[in-house]
């Protein structure tokens, strides 16, 4: 009986199925998991050593090995070398739309625009519904000035998957185009979508401050600060705001927090000085100026408020210097060769400043400033005829700016000066465009001088320059860079990349406070630095 049971179960346990051996992978996807994982991981080169070893074993045939491969080479910068890894993927897996989109971007960084556009149009045939597909054919487009398939392309994207990175990158077309209003409305529709996002309410802000409707630009930069207290970009925007309507103390504590996070930056400390200037503190605005022209030695901005305020302290060989620079960047702006005609007034060469208000005279069709300046510099010359062509030519000027806006507002010294030029030129002391109010003091005054029988000279130019922020003004032709387009990682997320500034532990008062206490020791000469 017992050797009955003992067979039965001896049957038993070989009738009971053995466990299965876990099937082993294929060889060409033996490794693809631990590839991902350094790759995500960011261990490049324990990642390229294992995608060594993979290819070595498969004879270059891994899809996925060679994939990555392409992304850490262009990582380190190897454009070509990713190329035609890629192509060699799509040559594995030619009808892999991710392929396809690695290979466009590959020449996107190249500059081959038209090529890489071919390219996505061929992913796109594989994949309709790709959002990334459309955005970066919007992108490639913009660069090629193809600006109605751009948007086509954009808004296609956006119908797909919302995203705030096509919203920017439809505003910035509109920008390019001159189409501020279109821009504004695009970015609009982006706060809606996305509120909380810091750079499309700062950018959205800046947009307003351009068109002067400086509530509204205070309310989204507000909104920028409330989400992130430390947003550079909003804080400089909103202490430029403050900056122009003359409120400089507060101004300067708001650039004290930028400077934590951008110490370095050139808009910063031009900002920074223009508030000395404001301020009447030269020496320390000379100081703040010229370390925002080190940091950014090409900014015409920072060599204009240089020139003006070397020209305020009357150090004029100085400001000659800095003018001079700043026209051979900014050849077009007629203001910069009216400071310039200034400054070689007071050098002593008229020949030269004649030249200098003539060709700003060429540039100007609405500043009213330019012709005055060359009136009192032909008055002093003994030109007389001339001084009188240049007066009515101001005059035009100023009726033209009055009759396009009833809320033109002139400054006081440019009024105290044409009365005292029409005065002396003998063609009415009393402009009808001097408003009463705050500018009645400096009419009576100048209207109560009498005419000489002598020609008695005026005294010098009048250098009223407007001081410039950099970060008021809001750029038309934006620069894109190649991180606005998408490009995806392995694990198929969107990779944008982010732009870094350059950290350093200076501040503010680093450079402001020892320019106080020059300031104090030393008075301003007249000879040049």
């Amino acid at each position: 009986m017992a050797d009955d049971t003992m067979k039965t179960d001896v049957s038993t346990d070989l009738k009971k199925p053995r466990p299965k051996k876990a099937p082993e992978l294929p060889i060409l996807e033996r490794r693809n998991w631990l590839i991902h994982l350094h790759y995500i991981r960011k261990d490049y080169e324990t990642c390229k050593a294992i995608i060594k070893e993979q290819l070595h074993e498969t004879q270059g045939m891994c899809e996925y090995a060679v994939y990555v491969q392409a992304l850490i080479m262009r990582l380190e910068g190897k454009i070509q070398q990713s190329l035609e890894l890629f192509q060699s993927c799509a040559i594995l897996n030619p009808k892999s739309s991710d392929n396809l989109k690695q290979v466009a971007r590959s020449l996107f960084l190249l500059g081959k625009h038209k090529a890489a556009i071919e390219v996505y149009n061929e992913a796109a045939c594989l994949n309709h519904k790709d959002w990334e597909i459309s955005h970066n054919l919007g992108v490639c487009y913009i660069y090629t000035k193809d600006f109605k398939s751009a948007e086509e392309h954009l808004n296609l994207a956006l119908q797909l998957n919302k995203h705030d990175l096509t919203y920017m990158m439809l505003g910035k077309m509109h920008l390019l185009q001159g189409d501020t209003e279109k821009a504004i409305e695009i970015y609009k529709s982006a706060v809606e979508f996305s509120p909380e996002n810091t750079e499309l309410l700062s950018t959205l802000g800046l947009l307003y401050m351009q068109l002067g409707k400086y509530q509204k630009a205070f309310e989204h930069l507000g909104n920028a600060l409330t989400y992130d207290p430390n947003n550079f970009k909003a804080i400089l925007a909103a202490g430029s705001m403050m900056q122009t309507h003359g409120d400089f103390d507060v101004a300067m504590n708001k650039y004290r927090v930028a400077a934590y996070a951008i110490p370095e930056s050139p808009p910063l400390w031009n900002n920074i000085g223009m508030c000395f200037f404001g301020k009447k503190k030269y020496v320390a605005a000379i100081s703040c100026l010229k370390r925002a022209n080190y940091l950014s030695p090409f900014d015409w901005k920072i060599l204009y408020n240089l020139g003006l305020v070397h020209l305020t302290m009357q150090q004029y060989a100085s400001a000659f210097h800095f003018l001079s620079a700043a026209i051979n960047l900014q050849p077009r702006m007629s203001e910069l060769y009216m400071l310039l005609a200034v400054a070689l007034t007071n050098l002593d060469d008229a020949d030269n400043a004649r030249r200098s208000y003539e060709q700003a005279i060429q540039l100007d069709e609405s500043n009213p400033l330019v012709n005055l300046n060359f009136a009192v510099f032909l008055y002093n010359q003994g030109d007389k005829k001339a001084t009188l062509l240049q007066y009515q030519e101001m005059e035009r000027k100023v009726h033209a700016q009055v009759d396009n806006s009833s809320n033109t507002e002139f400054d006081p010294e440019l009024i105290e000066m044409a009365q005292k030029m029409g005065a002396a030129l003998q063609v009415g002391e009393n402009l009808y465009w001097s408003k009463p109010g705050k500018d009645a003091k400096s009419s009576q005054r100048s209207s109560s001088s009498k005419p000489s029988s002598s020609q008695q000279p005026l005294g010098t130019n009048q250098a009223l320059g407007q001081a410039m922020s950099s970060a008021a003004g809001y750029s038309k032709s934006m620069q894109i860079t190649t991180g606005s387009e998408v490009d995806s990682a392995p694990s198929a997320s969107a990779d944008v990349p982010r732009d870094v500034e350059d950290q350093d532990e200076n501040e503010v008062e680093a450079a402001a406070e020892p320019a106080k206490r020059k300031e104090k020791r030393s008075k301003p000469k007249a000879a040049a630095e």
